[in-house]
């Protein structure tokens, strides 16, 4: 496959996923290359809100990020059988699994909200007040000093079919950073390690983040999934260090290995930990 956004697509060698609502074992990944790449070829739009003077903390955006990718997996309107987004994400699955952040502001933003989708919104980093998080809808929200990330996602769409609300954002600008380091992840919830070696723009991250919190979707059993879905998918998404990096690719945690088709060179950039309802055993996915 051949990227055109050098930015934020993630160029992904992954493998299939037969449907969305079964889980891990009943879901058997598919690893032929022609397979997928003969299948037509969607992508996962994904929006982040981006205010000149109100941007969103990194971390905040990465986790944002992955949420909205499980919300849509989760979402009815893709898991019933006669939803209406649920063959969209079937083919999107069953071909190579590709997803584009793009940024959007003021008009833009309002525009991208009127198209269907779901919004996803983080957390304000401190001392964010409540004026902060919700007080920039009017103009480009220059009043505002910090905000709660929001990230909108779409039903994927086909690779060069996009509407021209989303067409027309931009992939490059997503550079972001955390005001203050973020806390040590919970314990009690999933982990997405992003590895300590790869530089990522915070749009590629964001979509890295959110292949390793489909990893994790697709390692649970319908049970553990709804579960996660009713306690709000709590997640984290941290830079390991090198030495805890070594240990988690070593331990047959899931693994997302990009294909190094935009921004980054080819290998391994997140390694998902969660609690036992995920996989035990060596599970490397390419994605």
């Amino acid at each position: 496959m051949t990227s055109t956004d050098g930015d934020t697509e993630t160029g992904t060698q992954t493998t299939a996923h037969q449907g969305t609502g079964s889980g891990a074992r009943s879901s058997p990944f598919r690893h032929a290359e022609t397979d997928r790449d003969a299948a037509p070829q969607f992508v996962l739009p994904l929006v982040v809100r981006i205010e000149k003077a109100a941007p969103p903390a990194r971390t905040d955006a990465l986790e944002t990020a992955a949420r909205a990718v499980l919300v849509l997996l989760s979402d009815e309107r893709a898991t019933a059988a006669d939803g209406e987004w649920a063959q969209a994400v079937r083919d999107w699955q069953d071909a190579r699994i590709r997803k584009v952040v793009r940024r959007a502001r003021g008009a833009e933003w309002r525009r991208a909200s009127g198209l269907p989708g779901i919004t996803v919104t983080g957390r304000a980093p401190a001392p964010a007040t409540a004026e902060d998080v919700t007080g920039h809808e009017d103009g480009d929200g220059d009043g505002a000093s910090a905000a709660a990330a929001e990230v909108r996602v779409f039903p994927p769409v086909p690779l060069d079919g996009w509407p021209k609300e989303l067409a027309k954002l931009q992939v490059s600008g997503t550079d972001l950073d955390d005001p203050e380091p973020p806390p040590a992840p919970d314990p009690t919830g999933p982990v997405l390690w992003l590895s300590p070696h790869v530089e990522m723009s915070a749009g590629k991250a964001m979509a890295q983040a959110g292949h390793g919190a489909q990893l994790a979707w697709w390692e649970l059993d319908d049970a553990a999934r709804a579960a996660w879905r009713g306690a709000g998918f709590p997640l984290a998404v941290r830079t390991a260090s090198a030495e805890r990096w070594d240990e988690l690719t070593a331990s047959g945690l899931p693994v997302v290995r990009d294909a190094g088709f935009t921004e980054i060179a080819p290998g391994k950039t997140v390694v998902v930990e969660g609690g036992s309802g995920f996989c035990p055993l060596p599970c490397e996915r390419r994605l």
